[in-house]
């Protein structure tokens, strides 16, 4: 089959996207996305300015999309309880490792000095997953409270749990940190199964 004008744009286009978020997700890693120019978050992706300019109006959600990227990718692969999991689901136990790689970035961003539209849809992914994650388990444990609730809950403990961990030095390892939200989420009085560990299947 012969590839149209129009689908050779669109790759064109992702191309450039996705260079530019690689760019400003690289000058935030190394602390310099703040002072960065367009020119310099250009320069880093290879593109011109008019690109720049022709998907994005400012950098705050270039960045938001360059973090949301990376975050999926990392996801990816991390299967989606169909039942009330026994443990922290696969998909957490990702994005805590992710979150770890990324710590010094993930730092900045949540705290008091980072960007409040990253931040944002940070905690709009949560929700996303928790609301998900509890309409596709089937349990009643929240009968009564609207999902939205819910998802906001259940994200923001699990934010507020990670963004401790993050700022612990030396910081625990991701199976103590996947403890540590699962108690949050569960409650002090409820049994806790230990973490997955590196490479092990999750439990059916």
């Amino acid at each position: 089959m012969t590839e149209s004008t129009d689908d050779r744009v669109d790759a064109r286009v992702e191309r450039t996207r996705r260079a530019l978020q690689q760019a400003a997700l690289e000058l935030a890693r190394a602390g310099r996305f703040d002072d960065a120019t367009v020119v310099d978050i250009t320069d880093a992706a290879g593109v011109n300015r008019s690109s720049y300019y022709q998907h994005y109006d400012d950098r705050d959600s270039l960045l938001a999309d360059a973090i949301e990227a990376a975050e999926i990718e990392a996801a990816a692969a991390a299967p989606t309880p169909t039942s009330v999991p026994a443990q922290l689901p696969p998909s957490m136990i990702a994005a805590l490792r992710h979150f770890e790689t990324d710590a010094d970035l993930y730092r900045r961003l949540l705290g008091e000095r980072g960007s409040p539209i990253v931040a944002a849809r940070i905690r709009a992914r949560f929700e996303a997953q928790a609301r998900a994650g509890v309409i596709s388990s089937g349990t009643t444990a929240f009968e009564g409270l609207p999902i939205d609730i819910v998802a906001a809950g259940i994200a923001g403990s699990c934010l507020a749990v990670i963004q401790a961990w993050l700022e612990l030095e030396p910081r625990p390892s991701i199976e103590v940190a996947a403890g540590w939200v699962w108690r949050v989420l569960v409650g002090p009085g409820e049994p806790i199964s230990a973490p997955p560990r590196e490479g092990a299947q999750p439990s059916p």
